[in-house]
């Protein structure tokens, strides 16, 4: 089975809001700058980026996520977007605060966040209109200490949306644990030596890449096959999402509504 390109995406800029600059939005900001150079570059009309996050950038930040020893302090949005465009030469946004969903246009939300709480949030601003336009797209991605996920969905605001067979289900409804319930562990590390306890060093990168690979892939070829990877480095495993209705119900199955406990 194959997903077409939703048709907002066709012929004019795309809108992407990205929230959380961290481990995987830092390698995440700096994937879109290049992918948006090579659609540029093939006459496709480009990215528009918004990024978000009000956290600084720590000492623990510096070598696993995209920041040096001179960034400690800054925010992480505005550090990021500056060295892109001036890197790049693009006129993309940071917003040095939490994500608050409003009225500008988004066509993909990616979401790069480590809780239930804001990952809920994010579902419950796409899921219910409130007088905005809906959001074709919402990618999600996160990870764990060695393995990891990302999820492309597209949300829907009405019972007729979710009917629709060539819609992608989200992340929040082939994991409805991802946003519900359980401890959250949002103890910063003090420097990077502890960080690398809790994650692989490339984990971040890894999850990206498959993150990137599914939007090229989509904006650039117009049609998707698989919309999601879970990735393992352990094993050195990477196992697609195809876009394939028994795959989803099987999920489904497997990942019942009931509150669960666990790390997300």
């Amino acid at each position: 089975m194959e997903h077409r390109v939703h048709r907002d995406l066709i012929g004019r800029p795309v809108h992407v809001r990205l929230v959380g600059c961290g481990g995987n939005g830092s390698q995440m900001l700096t994937g879109l700058a290049r992918l948006n150079h090579a659609l540029r570059a093939l006459g496709h009309a480009g990215l528009d980026v918004c990024a978000h996050d009000p956290d600084a950038v720590s000492p623990a930040n510096v070598g696993r996520q995209l920041f040096a020893p001179a960034d400690v302090g800054r925010n992480k949005a505005v550090v990021l977007v500056h060295r892109i465009n001036t890197f790049f030469g693009l006129n993309w946004y940071a917003e040095p605060a939490a994500f608050q969903f409003n009225d500008k246009s988004t066509h993909i939300l990616v979401s790069c966040v480590d809780t239930r709480t804001a990952r809920a949030y994010i579902n419950w601003c796409l899921s219910h209109p409130g007088g905005r336009a809906p959001t074709p797209y919402w990618m999600d991605l996160g990870n764990r200490a060695d393995d990891g996920q990302v999820i492309l969905g597209c949300p829907a605001q009405s019972q007729k949306a979710q009917r629709r067979k060539d819609r992608l289900p989200t992340v929040a409804e082939l994991f409805p644990e991802i946003i519900r319930g359980g401890r959250e562990d949002n103890t910063p590390s003090c420097s990077l030596a502890e960080a690398l306890e809790k994650q692989s060093l490339f984990i971040n990168q890894t999850v990206v890449t498959s993150a990137l690979q599914i939007l090229w892939q989509l904006l650039r070829f117009g049609a998707l096959t698989w919309h999601g990877a879970f990735v393992n480095l352990k094993t050195g495993r990477t196992m697609p999402l195809p876009v394939d209705p028994a795959t989803w119900a099987r999920m489904r199955a497997s990942h019942p509504t009931t509150t669960k406990k666990g790390a997300a």
